[in-house]
């Protein structure tokens, strides 16, 4: 069953808001080199001044876009789990990993 454009941005916002709050707690126990940049659709994290990771809402499609640098991924709300289109990836533990992969911090969402 498909999802509103109201719960798309209220699942979406959950997310991006999970994150934020998971970053913020490591920011401020570890002193961890992170900026995190949350404007409109796009929450942007950028880890040491080197290494970012973009994660955006895609309203029309209803999908959270995320982008590392190992590459792009499109997630779409199935089934109550956000799953990567193409390997079924679940979005919140895969965010997790991307962040240790680049950073080598570990957050706990």
């Amino acid at each position: 069953m498909a999802i509103t454009d109201f719960e798309f941005h209220q699942l979406a916002d959950e997310m991006f808001q999970a994150i934020d709050n998971a970053l913020e707690v490591l920011i401020d126990e570890q002193d961890a080199d992170v900026d995190v940049d949350s404007s409109g659709n796009v929450l942007q994290l950028e880890f040491n001044g080197t290494s970012k990771i973009v994660i955006n809402k895609q309203e029309p499609m209803h999908e959270i876009w995320l982008a590392t640098q190992f590459g792009g991924y499109h997630f779409a709300y199935i089934d109550g789990k956000w799953l990567d289109q193409r390997n079924n990836n679940e979005f919140m533990p895969f965010v997790v990993e991307s962040i240790f992969k680049q950073s080598g911090l570990k957050i706990d969402i």
